[in-house]
């Protein structure tokens, strides 16, 4: 077998070295490092043609959940609900900060980010909760917010494409406001061994460890609930025209593809896309490089399509 270092593309070589620690020992350091470089890294985003302002959602039992707003078409717009990456025990509104920018520019649509709960403090559902609580309150104030009700789709990034295919599944099932699309972006979607996840255990920005880390934080030490792993329904005939796309050196990588799979078996309009030669969290860390760039187009297309229909 290769080395990594190798099966890398070139342009992400500088990255071989990158590593995330989520054991309890560090996992506050990591966060607070990882929340001081997305927030310098946010004041230099080129946000021309995108109107963005942040507010705070009264949700219920007075809680509030607080939410960045990306403008980059009209009212009335097509909107996503977005969920940010961070193995459900890191991040904020400015991790993915850029990848809104460019979904809302791209996409030519509204884009709402959701701070949500991070574990161990709060383990499932409080994520989940919190996503549908926006995307409830996103449904119900489409007037004010100038956003199309019927054009609602929701978006993620590795942790947070869990909490967008779970808030998917929630509105086949009629329990949560109706969508027409779902992208999910190197998706955590299963708990179970695989062979990407029993490979790639050191690799550059999520490995084998790191995932196990992950859904012990998420889950409190339990077994994952059925409703905190997407890969658990049965039934995804119901769900929405999709878009996955993945790395191929990722310990994520076949459950992306299985998933792929298996909403084409079911029927429903699926694109997948393996970006070959990238690891996890490659457009967070290398946003300048051509592939990041080519995501985004590949991303922004997807999302016009979707609202187009």
């Amino acid at each position: 077998m290769r080395d990594i270092t190798d099966r890398l593309d070139p342009a992400l070589r500088h990255l071989a070295a990158a590593r995330v620690d989520l054991s309890p020992a560090v996992l506050g350091a990591v966060r607070d490092s990882l929340d001081q470089r997305r927030a310098e890294t946010a004041r230099t985003v080129d946000t021309v043609g995108v109107e963005i302002e942040q507010r705070d959602v009264r949700v219920e039992s007075g809680r509030v959940v607080t939410v960045r707003i990306y403008r980059g078409a009209a009212p009335s717009s097509p909107a996503v609900i977005y969920c940010h990456a961070g193995a459900f025990v890191l991040g904020n509104l400015d991790t993915d900060h850029r990848q809104c920018v460019e979904l809302s520019r791209r996409g030519r649509c509204t884009v709402i980010s959701v701070d949500y709960r991070l574990a161990p403090e709060n383990p499932f559902p409080a994520a989940l909760d919190d996503a549908r609580a926006v995307l409830e309150w996103a449904a119900g104030s489409a007037a004010e917010l100038g956003i199309d009700v019927g054009a609602l789709a929701v978006a993620g990034n590795s942790a947070g494409a869990a909490l967008a295919s779970g808030l998917a599944q929630q509105a086949a099932a009629g329990s949560a406001p109706r969508l027409v699309f779902q992208l999910l972006h190197q998706p955590v979607l299963d708990d179970r061994p695989s062979p990407s996840k029993e490979e790639f255990t050191t690799t550059p920005g999520f490995d084998g460890p790191a995932v196990t880390w992950m859904w012990r934080h998420y889950c409190a030490g339990d077994p994952a609930p059925a409703e905190a792993v997407p890969a658990a329904a049965g039934e995804l005939s119901s769900l929405p025209a999709t878009l996955i796309t993945c790395s191929e050196l990722d310990p994520l990588r076949d459950e992306a593809v299985d998933y792929a799979l298996r909403l084409m078996w079911a029927g429903v309009s699926t694109e997948l896309h393996v970006f070959a030669g990238t690891c996890h969290g490659f457009d967070s860390m290398a946003p300048a490089e051509e592939v990041s760039g080519q995501l985004w187009a590949i991303q922004g297309a997807a999302l016009r399509r979707a609202f187009r229909r």
